[in-house]
């Protein structure tokens, strides 16, 4: 990013016209997604009649006197055009239908279909990689280059540039055709029912002699096509020409949809648009132009394949919203900085200054973490940072433990096997009991449905467990949280507990520090899996873990798991059709450095991935391992195979006893990156 906030001009004010990134207007319109649905759910766009207020027209002394409103009458007042309208009346003038003799708009005619969002992940790789954007460079603007283009350094173009001079190209092939213009319903009304008008379609004549600037800033010149024709039959002709006319018949290339029914250079010209609409909606960032890239296709290329593992399900839903959102907040700050900075009319006062400060670094932190979104080696998960901020209590100044009895109502009969001396506290809110915990505490659960968002926050060395039949403790995530378990104290344990993810991002358990021991619990995965990062350490026994999106269990480097007597299974439930994304399965090591694996009477099975997956960056040492390592799997782990016995030892995995069976992609993988 830039050293600091500047003074941004109305260029970076826009963010507006989708999908360019630099624009003249502030008019805002449709985004990609949203055109895009609309032009890919049929062939003809379909027609309707709206209630709607035709906003005023500049330079039209009878707008006011003729104001009207576009009427679609329900069907309690088909009979009795008058009735339910009359307190409007009295504000906004009579209210007026179309006049009879005038024709309603025709429906629009199928725009053309483009292929991009079919396309394979490799096809739009090849497409911005190797054709539009290939040798592009993009590098940090000098202080007098704030406000002005990016010049190419060497022989690499500008993102713009490339793009600029893959439109001009297109474009040369057909300089008339016919084209539907989706524009803002607000460019048109100034009161209207969203739901009603997602987006105003006109059938227009394009006479298309671009500049040679942004995309984004590519103007045509537009007439109203015969017969008129629209998505809306209600709307008045001379209104469109009225708007037109205001408009200087001039409007964004980018909002204008060549029909089908035309010769094949208008698919390519549609081609073409729709390749520059998915490059600004969804592969450029704003702070592309700020910093350096030596290899600009090489970070598009990453973006692509961020967008397709969204689009597939390789990356989980609650993952992928989170992503969206962020991306959304980054938005809406740098439009909030801009507009705060436009207001400032002198130089800025100190309490002014400090203002655009703060609101420049929440952009700067918001763009940090979206950059570790895009590193592929950290999209699994999303990016894990520290999420217990909470320090640890330890324990208790006079030195006694307390047994939390979590229960509607406590009895006798459910203390009558402790001590006599031990301290007692009743809730009937298990994140009031892990609140009042200390290290040395034990929360005892009974049976019934509980949330807790404190169980993301474990920092003291407690018990966790539940009396009766797991199946009946059941500990639902809230969905609207991040994180559901999580642990960085030293010793924490969860017994007899049924676990069950509902919409979080981060795993369903995450061990952050320390060490965490889970026994005899279900746990059930919307999301990802069991997490074990760097450092810390996890003993799984007699659980069941199934349902992840990714592998059940996920070692990061340096991290050290014991599991003994567990069932994994059902597990990477990806939407992918892409195989090399599907490698994760029941358990999923990172080695580097190695995590150390003790593996012992497990049953993984019916994953749709591997059974055990190992990524290991260095490849050679793999070459020969691999072929032992799967037969000593299938031989029931024999500790007597050499070649096994020394790629274990390499590992620090010791695997005894284990049933691995049914996996789709096989049973133990080693991959390297």
């Amino acid at each position: 990013m830039a050293s600091g906030p500047r003074a941004m001009g109305p260029e970076d004010s826009v963010r507006t016209i989708s999908p360019g990134r630099r624009s003249d207007q502030v008019v805002t319109t449709l985004t990609g997604d949203t055109v895009a649905a609309a032009t890919l759910r049929s062939t003809a766009i379909p027609v309707r009649s709206v209630v709607a207020s035709p906003r005023p027209v500049k330079g039209k002394a009878d707008r006011e006197v003729a104001r009207r409103r576009l009427q679609l009458l329900p069907g309690s007042q088909a009979g009795d055009p008058g009735a339910g309208v009359e307190e409007e009346e009295e504000e906004e003038g009579p209210l007026l239908s179309v006049p009879e003799e005038k024709k309603e708009a025709q429906p629009l005619p199928p725009v053309c279909v483009s292929p991009m969002r079919g396309m394979w992940r490799d096809e739009k790789v090849a497409v911005y990689c190797d054709e539009v954007l290939q040798g592009c460079k993009v590098r940090r603007r000098g202080p007098r280059e704030r406000n002005g283009p990016i010049r190419p350094q060497g022989p690499a173009e500008d993102a713009d540039e490339a793009m600029s001079k893959y439109l001009s190209e297109k474009l040369k092939l057909k300089d008339k055709w016919l084209g539907v213009w989706k524009t803002n319903p607000e460019l048109f009304f100034v009161k209207y029912e969203e739901a009603s008008i997602p987006f105003v379609g006109i059938l227009v004549e394009v006479t298309c002699k671009p500049s040679q600037n942004s995309p984004s800033c590519f103007k045509v010149t537009v007439s109203v096509a015969e017969p008129f024709s629209s998505n809306i039959a209600n709307i008045p002709k001379n209104l469109v020409d009225e708007i037109l006319e205001e408009l200087e018949h001039s409007v964004p290339l980018l909002e204008v949809y060549p029909v089908e029914g035309q010769d094949s250079d208008i698919h390519d010209i549609a081609l073409a648009l729709e390749v520059v609409r998915f490059f600004y909606d969804f592969l450029w960032r704003d702070w592309d132009d700020e910093e350096s890239c030596e290899n600009y296709t090489a970070l598009i290329e990453e973006r692509i394949n961020l967008w397709c593992d969204i689009q597939d399900g390789t990356i989980p839903g609650p993952i992928a919203q989170r992503f969206k959102k962020t991306l959304e907040k980054y938005k809406n700050k740098r439009v909030e900085l801009i507009a705060y900075q436009s207001n400032i009319k002198e130089d800025p006062s100190a309490a002014e200054a400090v203002e655009c400060w703060k609101k420049y670094y929440e952009i700067v932190m918001l763009c940090g973490l979206l950059k570790i979104w895009e590193d592929l080696r950290l999209r699994v998960h999303g990016p894990f940072f520290p999420r217990i901020l909470r320090r640890r209590k330890g324990r208790r100044d006079f030195g006694k433990t307390i047994t939390h009895i979590v229960a509607k109502v406590m009895t006798t009969e459910m203390v009558k096997d402790l001590s006599s001396d031990t301290l007692l506290q009743q809730h009937d809110d298990l994140d009031l009991a892990l609140d009042s915990c200390y290290s040395g505490d034990t929360v005892v659960i009974f049976p019934g449905e509980y949330q807790a968002a404190n169980l993301a926050l474990l920092t003291d060395d407690i018990i966790i467990k539940g009396v009766g039949n797991r199946e009946e403790i059941m500990i639902t995530s809230e969905p609207s949280h991040d994180s559901f378990v999580v642990s960085k104290a030293n010793d924490v344990k969860l017994m007899h507990l049924s676990l069950i993810q509902q919409g979080t991002v981060d795993g369903i358990v995450v061990v952050e520090s320390g060490h965490m021991t889970l026994e005899n619990c279900i746990l059930k995965c919307e999301g990802t899996g069991v997490c074990v990062l760097t450092g810390a350490a996890l003993t799984i026994t007699d659980s069941e873990i199934t349902g992840a999106q990714g592998a059940g269990v996920e070692l990061y480097p340096g991290s050290i798991a014991i599991l003994e007597r567990n069932e994994i299974h059902h597990c990477n439930n990806l939407r992918t059709s892409d195989s090399s994304k599907s490698t994760l399965g029941g358990v999923n090591m990172k080695v580097l450095p190695a995590p150390k694996l003790k593996m012992t009477n497990n049953h993984i099975y019916n994953n749709n991935g591997y059974g055990v997956s190992i990524l290991q960056p260095t490849e050679q040492f793999f070459i020969v391992a691999e072929e032992a390592l799967n037969k000593g799997a299938a031989a029931g782990d024999k500790k007597d195979d050499n070649m096994l016995s020394k790629v274990m030892e390499n590992l620090n995995l010791e695997m005894n006893n284990n049933k691995i069976e049914a996996n789709v992609k096989g049973d133990i993988r080693i991959v390297t990156s």
